[in-house]
């Protein structure tokens, strides 16, 4: 996922965030973890930490992994997502 599509369904987020709360406080919590990966890679190379490596890697890899497990329930009809259009 790249960082303008990342925006692209932040910005949906932000314009029908009333209609759909819990989406809005989830994909938050997935661009949260998505820095976190990012913040916390220069910490743990400085402090010696190399077993936390792959949970800063699972992070990174978060945003295009949700999404793509959202667009295979869409897919199958189990859960409906309105805002895979803004990809």
């Amino acid at each position: 996922m790249t960082l303008k599509q990342a925006c692209q369904v932040r910005r949906w987020m932000q314009l029908h965030g009333g209609r759909h709360p819990v989406e809005l406080q989830v994909w938050d919590l997935v661009l949260i973890l998505w820095v976190l990966g990012w913040a916390g890679v220069p910490g743990l190379l400085l402090s010696d930490l190399w077993v936390a490596l792959p949970l800063c890697l699972l992070g990174y890899l978060l945003p295009t992994a949700y999404t793509q497990m959202r667009l295979r329930l869409h897919r199958c009809g189990r859960l409906r997502c309105d805002w895979l259009t803004a990809l």
